[in-house]
């Protein structure tokens, strides 16, 4: 690994600001400010230089620089990352927020973005055409981060993972190399990519399989806490019969007046909407609703009731587990800890996977887990300058609490860069291909911002 105490920051500053000028933001300059920071406010990292890339010449450039002045590396993209990965101490920063193009091709059914487009920027420029891509809930997030680790969201029943659709990609390897990655360029790269994260390359360029969708049937069902038992208990035997295109995320989220209510949140993506209707009752019938809205939008639209749910600058700590099922003991630990959360804006959220992306092979991406499962995030939040440490006890002590009615392992780009056992479970079988790979592609471990495949570990 290359460590930060030694990089020749002189050369590496001289050098990025002949290649890019007034793009390469040191400390003090008002760029350096914008371009490090990040959603979650409780991150507190200091990189020495950020270098501003808007194509991928640029980056190579920039990444030969890096490794020849031996400086720590990392990628800013949509800046989501929780635990700010797109930020290192000491190191150099590539922020691809200006490589932003998307094009939609309606004939190919096919969209092709930059390395720092965001779902909400894809889902946009496809809307003309009818077209979508199977993104995450928030359209903020940077699509390239997303997918690359895998890419939950509330199409995965119809039309899997992000990382299922992407079709191929233009990265720039640790040694500046440009490559493409696709089923007939470096086919075992572009395995690696689709569930590997972001440590085999810098992914500049992503092309998807685009879906023709019209308009999802969706929205919000809230249920009071009281009724909470109940109501999981309802959505687990509901989910369990679900056809693929219906997708229903669940959890707690804070009620008007901060206390946690219960939420069910459905999307029926099929070609007729109507015969999304019973469905929608059933979940209705769970309980009675204190909030309603269901109707017929298009799917970006959809996307914006998540809008405002986690607000930039607060301070957020994650944890994350892998659910098989919603048995009776899972429910009481959610149940609990909904009502012990210790702050009006934490949240727990359950992403439903089922359908189209439990039939992709294990063997064909390096995703590690392809049965039906429910990945929990347990989301912590509290405002600047209060104490943080109630806030994590209760992260922690629901994810212990959990841990007995869990799978192994755990959603890579949920778990904290710690959790070095847990990343290795979560690949399984593809761990020890993933690592090969790792070492083929980087074997100087310069990119190490992701720990999905930790340097210091090797395959058992």
């Amino acid at each position: 690994m290359i460590s930060a105490a030694t990089g020749d920051v002189a050369t590496a500053t001289a050098r990025l600001r002949a290649l890019l000028g007034d793009r390469l933001h040191e400390p003090g300059d008002p760029g350096f400010v914008t371009t490090t920071r990040l959603w979650n406010g409780a991150v507190r990292r200091a990189p020495v230089l950020v270098a501003q890339c808007l194509n991928d010449d640029e980056v190579a450039d920039a990444v030969r620089i890096a490794a020849r002045c031996h400086l720590a590396l990392s990628v800013r993209s949509g800046g989501h990352d929780w635990a700010g990965r797109a930020l290192r101490d000491g190191g150099l920063v590539l922020d691809l927020t200006g490589l932003r193009d998307v094009r939609v091709d309606p004939d190919a059914a096919t969209v092709t973005i930059g390395g720092g487009a965001t779902a909400a920027e894809l889902l946009a420029a496809a809307r003309a055409y009818d077209l979508v891509v199977p993104t995450g809930v928030v359209g903020d997030v940077g699509m390239a981060g997303l997918t690359l680790a895998g890419g939950y969201g509330p199409l995965c029943g119809r039309f899997g993972l992000s990382l299922d659709n992407l079709l191929g990609a233009e990265v720039v390897l640790a040694g500046g190399r440009r490559v493409t990655a696709d089923p007939r360029h470096d086919a075992e790269l572009y395995w690696a990519l689709r569930g590997g994260g972001g440590n085999l390359g810098i992914v500049t360029e992503l092309r998807f399989r685009a879906h023709r969708l019209p308009a999802v049937l969706a929205g919000m069902i809230m249920f009071t806490l009281a009724e909470a038992p109940a109501v999981l208990r309802g959505y687990g035997a509901l989910i369990a019969e679900a056809p693929d295109e219906l997708t229903v995320m669940a959890g707690f989220l804070p009620g008007p007046a901060g206390e946690p209510v219960v939420f069910v949140c459905p999307f029926y993506s099929g070609p007729d909407l109507d015969v999304g209707l019973p469905w929608l009752e059933r979940l209705r019938a769970l309980g009675t609703p204190l909030v309603d809205q269901i109707a017929p939008m298009p799917y970006a639209d959809a996307l914006r009731m998540f809008d405002g749910g986690m607000v930039d600058g607060n301070h957020y700590l994650l944890r994350t587990r892998w659910l098989p099922a919603l048995t009776d003991g899972a429910v009481d630990v959610l149940v609990d800890a909904a009502r012990q959360v210790s702050s009006p804006f934490s949240a727990l959220a359950l992403h439903h996977f089922h359908g189209a992306a439990t039939r992709v092979r294990l063997a064909d991406t390096a995703f590690g887990l392809r049965r039906d499962h429910l990945l929990t995030e347990i989301i912590a939040v509290w405002a600047p300058g209060d104490q943080s440490g109630p806030h994590r006890e209760w992260a922690e002590r629901t994810s212990t609490a959990l841990a007995p009615h869990a799978l192994p392992g755990g959603y890579p780009n949920l778990l904290a860069p710690e959790e070095t056992d847990r990343v290795r479970l979560a690949y399984g079988t593809n761990w020890a291909r993933l690592h090969r790979a790792k070492r083929h592609y980087d074997p100087r471990d310069l990119l190490t911002a992701v720990p999905t495949l930790p340097s210091s570990v090797h395959p058992r």
